[in-house]
């Protein structure tokens, strides 16, 4: 059977007798593995689709166990991204994230579109690409159902005096249940799941959550405020997506 969807590779490996198994996200039929003879440095139409950070149409062979890409056209190319060292390590920061954040053979449409509008942002944004980054993974759990409760204590239901942001309890925390935490673990060294709102977390990810993300093109958040923020998404995402170590997060070190 052939199909054809729109699509974005997340990655490819050589195989042996000169084809490539490709991990390709598409906006039909989610993330797929597929094998194809194509290789991305020739100049046919189907090459450049294979290339980084292209957004393309895949025509595929499918059967029961297994899909061919047998050619490739090109939508858009976010050549642009390559130019720049720093937008490349974001991009192919989140390229990543997303892979780990999406199983096989699930469609995400609403993700896949985002994903394309990152891309979009990134490709025209001159500087702190982090901000757009974070815009992105704000999104993307909001998309995937895993928004964290802002409005109210994730333990009582108090809305005042929010002044934690609690991963294990999925959102902010009161000071008495953050107190009454404390009392059970009996040891701040086990409480590393909570972090102090230092900075107004709950305007910042309402703010996100709120924005089309074509917007964060000249946005910048501050980057104290950017460094904490990453850091607690990071170990959110982890927590709840199981998403576990990413090749690409080294890049970022001291960066955030």
């Amino acid at each position: 059977m052939y199909i054809n969807s729109e699509g974005i590779i997340f990655r490819q490996v050589k195989a042996t007798g000169g084809r490539r198994m490709i991990l390709l996200f598409t906006k039909k039929y989610g993330k797929i593995s597929a094998g194809s003879n194509i290789n991305e440095k020739g100049r046919t139409k189907s090459a450049l689709a294979m290339r980084p950070f292209t957004y393309g149409t895949y025509e595929l062979y499918k059967n029961r166990e297994y899909y061919n890409i047998n050619s490739a056209d090109v939508k858009k190319s976010f050549f642009r991204i390559g130019e720049d060292v720093d937008k490349y390590m974001q991009a192919s920061f989140v390229l990543e994230l997303t892979e780990k954040m999406v199983p096989e053979d699930l469609p995400q449409p609403r993700l896949f579109n985002l994903l394309i509008d990152f891309l979009d942002a990134m490709e025209s944004r001159e500087k702190r690409h982090e901000t757009l980054v974070l815009a992105y993974e704000v999104k993307a759990l909001a998309i995937l159902g895993t928004y964290p409760q802002l409005d109210q204590c994730t333990c009582c239901g108090k809305s005042e005096d929010l002044r934690y942001f609690s991963i294990a309890s999925g959102g902010m925390m009161c000071s008495d249940c953050r107190e009454k935490n404390l009392e059970i673990t009996a040891n701040k060294a086990n409480d590393t799941l909570i972090y102090e709102a230092k900075f107004d977390i709950v305007k910042i990810l309402k703010y996100f959550f709120d924005t089309p993300i074509k917007a964060f093109e000249k946005i910048a958040l501050d980057e104290k405020a950017a460094e904490s923020l990453q850091a607690i998404l990071r170990k959110y995402m982890s927590y709840y997506l199981d998403i576990g170590t990413l090749k690409s997060e080294s890049i970022f070190e001291g960066k955030f």
